[in-house]
């Protein structure tokens, strides 16, 4: 008897201790709730049985033990009722109180964004002074930006036509073209300095060949959930996989030769080890910084070769990134160049880069993001075909893009990037009717973008425009497996860090507050034609 009273006992007191209501603090992250209904559910059916089996077991030992010890059992049954009783009455005044203060908490956070445009203590724009804020301070720096792109274009020409005659064609690592990506080609970069992003594809020369592991792959043996949107890179030689000739799948006799790759030179494969030159040590795939080492290398010697024929100084600003170069003429001006190592997905226009902004996550050398840069550009373009004339869809993103990095100068740099702001306009360029961003809709549209960011931030959730899409137009050409792909979260990191989340909403709120008042000081002190207030 004493041990089936302290078994059930022991049951009381596990229900009590796992109740929630005993750790008010609740951390779980909103994407384990579901889980976690279903083990608290699986685990109250446990207990329900084993107090079944308690009952049982103790209505069996009192009627052993005569009548006396009925009174007992019936004690102990109207504790134990009175206990479950008010575990269960607590728990549903709990989750009331929970979802009254979750909804009194929705409804502050949209009256203070719901304000947008109605409320003083929202974000008040008028729809002539938004105008002609955009209309003045962006009109002459998209001009000063086309003609800086020009002049950018023409300089790296050069220069990695320098960096193909400083190294051996036949032996390294052959340079291909620049592809020219980011505000600047996509016309909305307006903030000085400007910026200019360009990605340069290598290949590896014969008898090399790439052999690519994608996350999403049938046969990846990366975690989705840890490598989403990432991949690897094999170094491999012709014969061991490749594909890209009939000689490295079909076994050559002795006296037969292949026209393509000339087998019987084994000098080259000796005195060029590209694994232990661009790989992990110990592996054949390509390591991010074994690659960053050998373009910065490469760089400051091409430079060396062509700078007699300028008359500015470059120089590396940041040696974290492969190419981050800064360009500085006589007279003061500075211009950012990016020039960033990539490999190109074969048959695709996806790239795995060497260097990704948001790359925090990540600590593995051989795990490269992929960049839809280049899918990105044509679908913002592909879109714009349909618009109206001087539609607002780049004004929008021009306006976000200032006072986001206007209120970076004032707190500090955050997660949120304009990258972010790019990808939430192309979500809304999905889903709105093209003449829905005519340029009188100019201040309707914008609020819509700032809506939409706020709840994106909110929910700590914003999906990568291409990779699981389906409404991507099927004229851009997304291959079949980014789009049948699981939707990634950029926003993920929000979701892992609760600091950074906070970083983020306090830096998305103040920029919201502040956007009146410098659009209103811009408009009022900048005259026509000149935009010297976006230098910050």
């Amino acid at each position: 008897m004493q041990g089936a009273i302290a078994r059930f006992c022991v049951v009381v007191a596990a229900a009590i201790l796992n109740h929630p209501l005993l750790f008010p603090d609740n951390t779980t992250a909103p994407d384990q709730e579901d889980d976690l209904l279903v083990r608290m559910k699986e685990h109250q059916e446990q207990l329900e049985a084993e107090q079944a089996q308690l009952e049982k077991e103790l209505s069996t030992e009192a009627l052993d033990a005569g009548p006396g010890h009925y009174y007992i059992w019936y004690f102990w049954s109207a504790l134990s009722l009175i206990i479950f009783f008010t575990i269960e009455v607590c728990r549903q005044e709990s989750s009331q109180m929970g979802y009254q203060g979750s909804e009194a908490q929705s409804e502050d956070e949209e009256a203070w964004f719901g304000g947008v445009g109605a409320s003083s203590t929202g974000l008040v724009l008028e729809k002539c002074v938004l105008a002609s804020f955009s209309e003045t301070c962006f009109h002459g720096a998209t001009h000063e930006s086309r003609r800086m792109r020009e002049f950018v274009e023409g300089f790296a020409d050069d220069l990695l036509e320098a960096l193909r005659s400083v190294g051996d064609r036949e032996a390294d690592m052959e340079v291909e073209d620049f592809v020219g990506v980011g505000s600047v080609f996509e016309t909305w970069g307006v903030c000085k300095p400007f910026t200019c992003d360009l990605i340069v594809p290598f290949s590896p020369p014969e008898p090399y060949c790439y052999q690519f592991q994608l996350w999403c792959g049938p046969s990846s043996d990366l975690t989705p959930d840890l490598w989403q949107g990432c991949g690897q890179i094999r170094l491999a030689r012709f014969g061991e996989g490749c594909t890209n000739c009939q000689c490295g799948s079909t076994h050559l006799d002795e006296d037969m030769l292949c026209l393509v790759h000339n087998r019987a030179d084994p000098s080259r494969d000796d005195n060029h080890c590209l694994e232990e030159f661009l790989c992990s040590k110990g592996t054949n795939y390509l390591a991010k910084d074994q690659v960053m080492k050998w373009f910065q290398i490469s760089v400051t010697k091409a430079w060396g070769r062509i700078s007699h024929k300028y008359e500015f100084e470059l120089t590396f600003r940041n040696l974290d990134c492969p190419g981050a170069l800064k360009i500085r003429f006589r007279s003061g001006k500075v211009v950012l160049l990016n020039l960033t190592p990539v490999v190109q997905l074969k048959d695709t226009d996806a790239y795995f880069i060497s260097h990704f902004p948001m790359d925090g996550e990540s600590s593995s050398d051989t795990h490269w993001h992929l960049s839809f840069s280049v899918y990105e550009r044509n679908l913002l373009r592909y879109l714009a075909k349909s618009f109206p004339d001087n539609s607002c869809h780049i004004r929008c993103l021009q306006v976000a893009s200032f006072l986001h990095k206007k209120q970076t100068s004032l707190t500090g740099i955050c997660a949120l990037t304009n990258y972010h702001l790019k990808t939430a306009l192309l979500h809304l360029l999905l889903a709105k009717h093209p003449s829905e961003w005519g340029p009188q809709h100019l201040d309707q549209r914008f609020k819509n973008l700032i809506c939409f960011l706020q709840k994106s931030i909110q929910e700590k959730r914003l999906s990568h425009i291409i990779i699981g899409n389906s409404s991507v137009p099927e004229e851009i050409g997304v291959p079949e497996i980014f789009r049948s792909a699981e939707p990634v979260n950029l926003f993920r990191s929000l979701v892992l860090q609760r600091q950074l989340h906070t970083t983020v909403v306090e830096h998305f709120q103040e920029m919201v507050r502040n956007a009146p008042v410098l659009i209103q000081e811009y408009t009022a002190h900048i005259p026509n034609g000149s935009y010297s207030g976006l230098q910050p």
